[in-house]
């Protein structure tokens, strides 16, 4: 941005120079005339390759990081197969069934579809499609080609796969989906993965916890179930020593000159939200935390999940770190 304020300044310097030169011309004082436009000419050819170059050595430098931070540090490597998905029960007529198959470490085909008890495709529901979009601006035949695509393209990133505006609930609920299904190609377990979609949830205390640090922290989640309701919400980012990011004073303060907000605001924010509104995708997305806001919904619809089938061991994520 500097490089790009300063040439434009400079640029604006020369045209006035220009200007200058053009009024001197005029007057036919051609021999200063001849020399101020010979500076200008340098002036401006030299600025104009130091911008150039300025802009050349700023791209470099950012597909050099695209690239660098696409380099996995740490996180289980994929087993070849293919791993299936499928919800249990109908909602609005339709469920998901979703498929990754890996071959030589990398995702190289995904299918992602809800379908009804004939085995057709809301995608071919026309009346459905038509209804959607006028409200949503969206519909299956658009969103779920669009993120099984994504899915496809960033395999085991699941979370650089963006949420379809208007497709919110089914974009959140297709990233839980696609992050089990890296955790099942991680342990080379092909077991077909059973949703029970829309049960109550069982009592219990259900656990979650990553493997691998990321920039020094790595979260845990708890939830607490109680009379089908969820009472209790635990969710937190801590270091080697279990200190929660929440206590780093100089992480908060620098985190909240630039987001305006911070571990210690958004984590309580988050823990809140979820036990008022008991589903997860009704938790909002936190500004400035929308990467940490994402997660957290992503690990608590698999504990919600997991509560649907009382299952309380507890849920180890071998995360995926990228370096930097």
């Amino acid at each position: 941005m500097k490089v790009d304020t300063n040439y434009m300044i400079i640029y604006e310097k020369g045209g006035k120079i220009m200007k200058l030169s053009k009024a001197l011309a005029s007057l036919s004082v051609v021999a200063m005339s001849a020399m101020v436009l010979a500076a200008c000419g340098n002036s401006n050819n030299a600025k104009d390759s130091s911008s150039k170059e300025a802009k050349s050595s700023s791209v470099k430098e950012s597909s050099s990081k695209k690239a660098t931070a696409k380099k996995q540090v740490a996180g289980g490597e994929l087993k070849d197969g293919t791993y299936n998905l499928e919800e249990k029960n109908y909602e609005n007529n339709y469920r998901v069934k979703m498929s990754m198959t890996v071959a030589g470490g990398k995702v190289t085909k995904t299918t992602y579809d809800y379908v009804d008890k004939d085995g057709k495709s809301k995608q071919d529901d026309k009346t459905y499609n038509e209804k959607m979009k006028k409200v949503s601006k969206t519909n299956p035949k658009e969103y779920i080609p669009k993120l099984n695509k994504e899915f496809t393209d960033k395999g085991a990133d699941v979370s650089s796969i963006e949420v379809v505006s208007g497709a919110t609930h089914s974009s959140n609920s297709f990233k839980n989906y696609a992050q089990q299904l890296v955790q099942a190609a991680q342990a080379g377990n092909t077991e077909t993965i059973e949703i029970d979609n829309g049960a109550k949830m069982q009592d219990g205390t259900y656990k979650l916890e990553e493997k691998n640090y990321s920039h020094d922290y790595r979260t845990v989640f708890t939830m607490v179930v109680k009379d089908g309701k969820i009472t209790e919400s635990k969710f937190d980012n801590i270091n080697k020593d279990g200190k929660s990011k929440a206590d780093d004073a100089a992480y908060n303060k620098q985190m909240k000159k630039i987001a305006k907000t911070d571990p210690k605001e958004y984590i309580a924010k988050l823990n809140s939200e979820f036990v008022k509104a008991q589903e997860p995708g009704k938790v909002d997305v936190v500004s400035g935390a929308t990467e940490s806001s994402h997660s957290f919904v992503n690990y608590a619809e698999q504990l919600v999940n997991a509560a649907q089938k009382g299952n309380t061991a507890t849920i180890t994520v071998d995360n995926i770190v990228y370096g930097e």
